[in-house]
């Protein structure tokens, strides 16, 4: 598990992303990461359930679904997913959070947990059966090309050691937000397993999307 690459499609080029897909299944990049915003949960609006089916249908490629909106179960009818597509909501954006995870699951998908950067640890103490995957945003959600908050990488370490001891070790840590070439191997030692790859690595423009994506893995210590 450590080590994944989860491509932010935010960050693709809009009328070139069936040729961007093929470029991440080339480089077998390991999910697709596809967020929806809505302008109320975060000040930005952002791939319509309809553009991620469509994604899931031109590829085999696990979709990694982050829902930055409110009322997120009202969502979870629009789209058409795989089973083992992983789904995130926010803790932040419902009071109904397990519920909200149990319904992912319903589907057949993996639920994630989202935290914001300055949403403590403990929110997430009830709800470890719940969820598959933990999403850290080390920038505060809505917008690419922002600069790491230096505090998340202390919580990264916190939250592995919060799920290490609580007997889910298996529990995949992702991180979300500037993981740029410089950051992604410190937030990998604090504990990151699934890094959010956008304009900062794989879609930064002066590297181009295939050199991009192989400047990122070496950064992973996978060259």
């Amino acid at each position: 598990m450590k080590g994944q690459i989860s491509a932010s499609m935010m960050c693709a080029d809009l009328l070139n992303m069936e040729r961007d897909i093929r470029l991440m299944e080339k480089h077998h990049v390991e999910l697709l990461h596809c967020d929806v915003m809505d302008r109320h949960f975060v000040p930005n609006l952002m791939m319509f359930p309809d553009m991620i089916n469509r994604i899931a249908e031109v590829t085999q490629t696990p979709l990694d679904v982050h829902l930055m909106v409110e009322d997120p179960a009202s969502i979870l009818p629009s789209l058409k997913l795989r089973e083992g597509d992983y789904v995130s909501l926010h803790a932040e954006s419902t009071v109904h959070l397990q519920r909200a995870l149990a319904a992912i699951r319903a589907r057949g998908w993996k639920p994630a947990l989202a935290l914001n950067p300055a949403t403590p640890l403990c929110m997430i103490e009830e709800l470890l059966p719940d969820f598959d995957m933990l999403l850290l945003m080390t920038v505060n959600p809505g917008y690419s090309g922002q600069k790491l908050i230096p505090q998340c990488l202390d919580k990264i370490t916190r939250a592995r050691k919060l799920l290490d001891d609580a007997g889910y070790a298996a529990t995949p840590i992702e991180v979300d937000g500037n993981c740029s070439l410089e950051n992604t191997p410190k937030m990998m030692a604090a504990g990151a397993e699934i890094i959010v790859a956008g304009s900062s690595s794989v879609f930064d423009k002066r590297l181009g999307v295939e050199e991009g994506v192989k400047a990122l893995r070496r950064s992973m210590g996978q060259a």
